[in-house]
């Protein structure tokens, strides 16, 4: 997203425009085609119309008032936290679960691959740098480590996790 929403904030106004040019098409073909539908069918149609039309105003006014933009400064930060991330782990799955503040389903992502080094389905250098991703986004989402994890951390963390450390505790 190196636009930094300006392409993003370019389609949503075109789409705007679009829906309301299409919404505005149909109040117009509605209205010339009022004798061939019933004074339901019609009254229904009209008011579904109008209410998306309400919608698209509603939505308009809160951009325009700055409740709802597409870039700010907090994303200006968000961007730099997921560079950071992305260069420091390497599992789509851990990301996800860091970027959603999923602990749990951390933890049980972490003791799934435990039992399959047990049972030899993944490899040992895989299990080290996944388990190393999953304790250093525990650990960056406030969880409580164990010994074992944390003398584990300090023994297999390379020079991407210090990086993400020292960029997260300084944006933090």
């Amino acid at each position: 997203m190196a636009s930094r929403g300006t392409t993003e904030t370019s389609k949503l106004k075109q789409n705007l425009e679009e829906q309301l040019d299409r919404l505005m098409q149909q109040l117009q073909d509605l209205e010339e085609c009022r004798e061939e539908l019933d004074a339901d069918e019609y009254e229904e149609t009209k008011k579904e119309t109008l209410e998306q039309l309400s919608e698209i105003n509603d939505s308009l006014k809160k951009i325009m008032s700055g409740d709802m933009t597409l870039v700010d400064e907090l994303s200006g930060m968000q961007l730099a936290i997921q560079a950071a991330i992305s260069q420091a782990f390497k599992t789509p799955e851990v990301i996800r679960m860091f970027a959603k503040k999923q602990p749990r389903q951390l933890r049980t992502k972490l003791a799934e691959m435990d039992r399959d080094l047990m049972v030899g389905k993944l490899a040992r250098d895989l299990y080290t740098q996944q388990k190393v991703e999953i304790l250093t986004a525990l650990r960056k989402l406030g969880e409580k480590l164990t010994p074992d994890d944390e003398a584990f951390l300090a023994a297999n963390a390379g020079a991407a996790l210090s990086q993400f450390e020292r960029v997260s505790t300084d944006l933090g």
